[in-house]
Parts: C-alpha cells; structure tokens; sequence
C-alpha cells in the first residue's frame, strides 16, 4: 500500500534559532558530550517532554517529536510567555498588551522566548508507552541573554556565587504530601475560566490518620506509595524514605542531599511525577498546604542546607573538635536566613493557603523567626553535628517555586557568611526577642514589596512576582467578601485553587 511521504520545507518555525546554543555560549563541555549522546539515542524514543517552571513553580511543557526534538536540542524552541502572565487561577495578572512596567520589551504584546533544553536533565520516563523522555529547559532572550523572569535563572546565579567564594551548596528535601482517592473522573470544568477555578476534584481519604508513623498506617497507603517509590528510583531520583505523616493519607518523602539545581529539578520531576503516576491509577496527590477535607493536617516543606568547600571537601557548618556541634559559619549562615527571613518569605510560602499551616494552633508550626538546637517550633532547627551537621528550615509549603525557594535560603545565608547579617540577629544567641513569622499571604506580600527581594531576583522579576501574587489576593478577597467566608477555616476559593494544580 501507498504512503504519501510529507516533506517538510522549513524547520525555523519549531526552533528558536538556527545554532543559537553555539551561537551565544550556552552550554558547557559536559552539556555538548551529553548532547551527542542524547542524539545518538533518539531512534529508541517517541515523544519528548520539554519543561521550564512557571513563577509558581509548576512544570510548564509541550510534547514533541523525537524528530522534532533532535532539531530543538541545539537550536531551542520558541514558547509563548502566558505562563509568566497568568496568576495561580490563570487569570491574567501582567498586562502584556500596554507597558507591563516589568522592563522586559518581549513580554509586550506576548512575543516569544526561546527555551533551550539543558542536556543534563535528558532523561527517558519509566514505564511508558509511547517511549518518552523529559527534560528541563532555560529560558533566554532572542538575545541570547536568560529570561529575567527565569527562576532556574536565578538559582543559577546564585550557584555561581558561591563557586566563586570556593562553596558548593548542598541541598535535601523532606516534603510532606496527600494521597487521596478519586471519586469520579469529572473533570470540574462548570464555570471555569480566567481567573475562575471550577470544582476541586472529589476524593475519599485513604485512613482516619492521627497515628503518627503507624505501621499499619503506612500499609493502607503502600500499595501506591511503594510502587511509586520503585517509578522514582528508576527515574534516578535519590529517594530516601516513604512515610506516613499525622493526616489522613499524609505522606511525606525525603531524599538525599543534592546540589542546589538538582534538589531544584528533582523537586520539579517528583511532583509532578506524583500527580501523574497516582492520576493514572484513580488516585489524588496534592502538595496544596492544608486542603479542605475534614481533619487534615497541614503539609509543610523542610529544607535542609549545608555548605561545602571546596578546596578540602568539609562541611562548613561542622565544628572542629572533639566536642563537635555547629561551627561559627554554620551561626552565621543561620543569621543571613533570620535577617532576610520576611523580605524574601512569599518566595516559600507564597499561596494564601500555606499561611494556614503557620497558626499557632499547630503544635509543630514553626512559627518564630529564630534558631535553635533540635526544637521543631522555629524557623531554622540546627540538626547533627560533625559532617553531618546542618540547618533544617521548616517554613516552607510544599507547592512552592523550588528555584525561588532554594535561590532565597542560599542567597541569605551566603550574606550571612559575608557578615553582612551582624550580631544582632542571631536568634536565641542573639538575646532578642524572636518575632512571629508572616501570618498571611498579605503580611508576606508587603514586606517582600517593601524590602530588597531585586538584589536576589532583579527588578523584573520581583516587579512580576508582585503583581501575580497581588492578582491571586485581590481575588481571594473579594471571594470572601462576597461569599461572607474566610473566617480562619480553608475556603472553597482555596480547594479550587490549589488542589488540582497542585
């Protein structure tokens, strides 16, 4: 039988830019090696998966090709700035048709980025069929010049900041999550729109929760989160362990220390496979902080850091000496966290629902901003001692920009490492009374309005970070004036929201 052969005439439209890898200096040696492997290799697959993350840290993609991907590899692909535009309910928060007062000429009337795939996130998803890989992008200008708007950009930045004081970050992540049944396949679409979420996908808890690392608790959820474990490990993530945490079907996964724009990626690939792996099967996974179902606990993100020097391979938050304990940079890294702690604390907590984790009523919410030696109600818990000496901050929600997230903890503990801090704030050391950590998405939006989030973020995107978390407010409360709602319990608003997309 006859098959008409489809010749395509021009490849420019796909791609960003003929050579523009080379053209502009992009990639390092490695990244070129990988490339030509990846190349080599692109027979065996069908679809690849190219992502960036959005400002809220959603896995932003468009499916290709392989053929169509072995032309994009090298020469990026054009992609719309919507997912820069729009808030968490996707209504349109930057106005891309005027001057959007962000300094960015491109975004006027929605032109084209270029996304360039970074060789080193290649990777062929387990299990499927059709054969597909996933791999993450930077974003650029058609200069060549990154995206302003780009958080990898930013975390990037902020690596290259401590390679040249001979530091290496090092990252590990501990995130708390809710497996849920689903109820029905509908996809809640009645009276969605811009800025307009319809209904939250219906589930059923999958245990009463309230017993805390249970076994048997754990044995009502493993017949999901085990095989789910194995879809990780063979993804090359370094899962440590599963667990069941206090809710119903409350699970939380740690992982292995990483470099700073790992811990990034794998935090990106972990959601979004979670979400992906337990929809397939009828299941419901949320990283939304505290979701609107009877007796559920709030989720919180744990971020564990240290810092390693590179010249001799110690940690530097390890003391010298038989007693061992933390040492004086280990202090006053934990000072640059405390200082900068409300300039930059809508960067890991940034939805209004993660605020609801940070009441007083929870026992375990870190809820000073201050530090202390294995005490789980502040902002910073100094864990271990020796090599694995390190500070866990517990502020963070779990739906939160990973990019951003990780680039605002090492950008101020690298202040505090300067001394740019002072004495002044060193928590329990310091003798001061410790403040109250932001109590709602507004107290945490003026005060990253009013301080100094540019030196970390640039103008442009802290300008644009602004105006999507002040669209996402003005919304929530106008929801609750309308409806008379939000008196302290989870909203309908929020379920909405969050659930789903997160």
């Amino acid at each position: 039988m006859y098959t008409r052969s489809w010749r395509s005439v021009s490849a420019e439209d796909a791609v960003g830019s003929p050579s523009f890898v080379s053209d502009h200096g992009l990639w390092s040696e490695e990244q070129f090696a990988v490339a030509e492997q990846i190349e080599a290799d692109l027979g065996q697959i069908d679809f690849v998966r190219l992502v960036f993350p959005d400002p809220h840290g959603l896995a932003r993609s468009k499916t290709l090709t392989a053929d169509a991907f072995r032309s994009v590899l090298r020469n990026g692909m054009n992609f719309s700035p919507g997912p820069f535009l729009f808030d968490t309910g996707h209504a349109i928060a930057v106005d891309f048709l005027g001057e959007p007062g962000l300094g960015v000429e491109e975004i006027v009337g929605a032109g084209n980025f270029i996304l360039v795939p970074d060789p080193l996130t290649f990777q062929v998803l387990p299990g499927t069929e059709p054969r597909t890989a996933w791999v993450v992008g930077d974003e650029y200008l058609r200069d060549g010049t990154p995206h302003p708007l780009s958080s990898r950009a930013v975390l990037r930045r902020l690596d290259a900041a401590y390679a040249e004081r001979g530091y290496s970050p090092v990252v590990g992540l501990e995130v708390e999550w809710y497996l849920t049944r689903l109820l029905d396949d509908e996809p809640g679409n009645e009276g969605n729109g811009f800025g307009l979420q319809g209904r939250a996908p219906r589930v059923a808890p999958l245990n009463a929760g309230y017993q805390f690392n249970l076994d048997a608790r754990y044995d009502s959820v493993a017949h999901v989160t085990d095989p789910l474990a194995l879809h990780l490990t063979a993804l090359g993530l370094p899962l440590r362990s599963m667990e069941h945490e206090s809710g119903p079907g409350q699970v939380e996964s740690t992982f292995s220390p990483m470099s700073a724009l790992d811990t990034a990626d794998a935090m990106l690939l972990f959601r979004t496979t979670a979400k992906r792996w337990c929809a397939q099967r009828g299941y419901h996974a949320s990283f939304m902080s505290q979701p609107r179902l009877d007796a559920f606990d709030p989720s919180g993100w744990h971020l564990h850091q240290s810092v390693r020097e590179n010249a001799t391979g110690r940690n530097l938050f390890s003391a010298e000496g038989p007693s061992g304990g933390l040492s004086p940079e280990a202090k006053a890294y934990a000072d640059g966290l405390l200082a900068w702690s409300r300039e930059l604390f809508l960067l890991s907590v940034p939805t209004v629902n993660g605020y609801r984790r940070l009441d007083s009523r929870h026992a375990l919410a870190p809820t000073r901003i201050d530090w202390s030696v294995e005490d789980r109600s502040v902002m910073l818990r100094m864990v271990g001692g020796g090599t694995g000496a390190h500070i866990e901050n517990r502020s963070g929600e779990p739906c939160a920009n990973p990019y951003l997230t990780i680039a605002a903890q090492l950008f101020a503990g690298l202040d505090g490492l300067g001394g740019a801090a002072g004495p002044e704030t060193g928590g329990r050391s310091g003798g001061v009374a410790a403040e109250f950590v932001p109590q709602s998405l507004g107290e945490s939006l003026a005060a990253f309005r009013a301080g100094r989030a540019e030196q970390l973020l640039g103008r442009p995107l802290t300008a644009c970070l602004v105006k999507l978390k002040e669209s996402e407010l003005r919304r929530y409360e106008t929801w609750c004036t309308t409806t008379g709602s939000g008196d302290g319990q989870v909203t309908e608003w929020e379920q909405r929201e969050y659930f789903e997309a997160y």
